[in-house]
């Protein structure tokens, strides 16, 4: 896309593995110059995120489970400490308990719709407050993830649903918060891509074959294109663009019965 992120910074919240639509992300801001911060949510990935983030020139692995505030406030401290600020936080974190993500949304128990809610809707809130001190003069972007299940029901995706509706609505209140510092906050409506959160949806497959069947461009997105996608919201080519859902799905969110 010829766009560079040379001298800038980022955070970036959610690898888990080489298939991570956060990875795709990381993978896109890297090439273009920017150096990362990359958080492991778990001990279990540990060792996975660390491989992948070697890939990464200059990049720097730190642990971070989002329901713990202390964990935040540790990534942001070590981000000063190596970076001395920040201009960019990507924010690829979802989480729903399996059995949450079938049959009627009505049997949702409301530790699972709370957890759901903390981990991919309120963290985006907190992680932004407690990045702001580093971005506070740097024209910064803040991009999360998000998808179509916030906007119309899509089945067995649930309470993930409603939690990504109020992620969306958390992007404009935001956007609304920090404008005036000049920092702007986007998010990206991806498509179903092969990832190990999606694999917790029953009956992925099928979506698959549906929208490859039905969007616009008779395909699926990879996470290559999500990836660039980043980019360009990270970016000065975005300038402009705060408080936004952009869709990245080979048109089927346009799409009607």
């Amino acid at each position: 896309m010829g766009l560079t992120l040379d001298g800038k910074t980022g955070v970036i919240f959610g690898v888990a593995n080489q298939r991570s639509i956060a990875w795709a992300c990381a993978r896109s801001l890297a090439d273009a110059g920017m150096r990362l911060a990359v958080t492991y949510a778990n001990e279990r990935l540990e060792k996975g995120v660390r491989e992948l983030a070697a890939e990464l020139k200059g990049s720097i692995v730190l642990p971070c489970d989002v329901t713990k505030p202390d964990q935040i406030d540790a990534v942001m401290d070590s981000v000063k400490r190596e970076f001395g600020g920040l201009d960019s936080v990507i924010h690829a974190v979802a989480f729903a308990k399996r059995e949450e993500l079938e049959g009627d949304f009505f049997h949702t128990s409301k530790e699972g719709y709370m957890l759901a809610h903390e981990v991919s809707a309120y963290s985006l809130t907190e992680i932004t407050r407690k990045a702001l001190p580093l971005m506070e003069g740097r024209e910064g972007s803040i991009v999360t993830l998000t998808y179509l299940g916030g906007e119309r029901v899509i089945k067995n995706y649930n309470v993930m649903g409603i939690a990504k509706a109020a992620l969306e609505a958390s992007v404009r209140y935001l956007a609304a918060d920090i404008g005036p510092r000049g920092l702007r906050v986007n998010a990206i409506s991806a498509g179903p891509i092969r990832t190990l959160s999606a694999a917790g949806v029953s009956g992925f497959k099928s979506m698959l074959d549906h929208i490859a069947e039905t969007a616009p461009l008779r395909r699926n997105v990879t996470a290559e294109e999500v990836g660039d996608t980043c980019l360009f919201l990270c970016s000065q080519h975005s300038r402009g663009i705060t408080g936004s859902i952009v869709y990245v799905d080979a048109g089927y969110h346009v799409m009607g019965v």
